[in-house]
């Protein structure tokens, strides 16, 4: 094998001899750090179809009771304050007792402003990712700190060892003839609950 691997390489060094040198590119086209842009990642969930509900913190039980009528989720980390009445917590629950929820209330990890991205990154308050996946509507809060102004931003608090979910608007995709398919890789409706001051 070391001799098919030393032939396939003397021919590609030879098919390179009259090739230019590569120049260095560029990385820095794209700085963290810029301002974030609130009404930009609002405009552009909203372009995904996802609802988006500017409140207050001590609002968002209420908010998720008169958003879900049935049972809703909560991963076991998710803040009391958070939680609606009657929700059922996640620990280890068969995927039929997942599915059978009308919603699943989680927070987030990191949002992106540019693209309208939320990325979960299974913390405790965010849980297991098939929680996320089974139920039809997902309720997603989010602080205002939480959001950053592009994706290289976000990836600089991110820890990349963590089982990563990007999230761009309800799970949605296109039959052959280009007609839109909503939910069938995930929940039809995606609520994000953004949190003021």
């Amino acid at each position: 094998m070391s001799a098919s691997r030393d032939l396939i390489l003397s021919r590609v060094r030879s098919a390179l001899r009259d090739a230019p040198v590569v120049p260095e590119i560029p990385r820095d086209y794209r700085p963290a750090g810029r301002p974030v842009d609130l009404d930009v990642f609002v405009d552009r969930l909203v372009d995904y179809k996802a609802t988006v509900h500017r409140i207050r913190s001590q609002d968002v039980a209420p908010t998720v009771e008169g958003l879900v009528s049935g049972a809703v989720l909560v991963p076991p980390g998710l803040p009391q304050a958070w939680r609606p009445a009657g929700a059922v917590v996640d620990d280890g629950l068969a995927p039929d007792r997942i599915a059978a929820a009308a919603a699943v209330l989680t927070a987030a990890a990191v949002a992106v402003a540019e693209t309208g991205t939320i990325v979960l990154d299974a913390s405790p308050d965010q849980g297991r990712r098939i929680i996320t996946l089974l139920p039809d509507v997902h309720v997603i809060v989010l602080r205002p700190e939480q959001v950053v102004a592009a994706v290289p931003d976000a990836v600089a608090r991110l820890d990349a060892r963590r089982p990563l979910t990007w999230i761009s608007g309800p799970s949605a995709t296109s039959d052959i003839e280009l007609n839109r398919v909503e939910g069938v890789h995930g929940p039809r409706n995606l609520h994000v609950l953004l949190l003021d001051g």
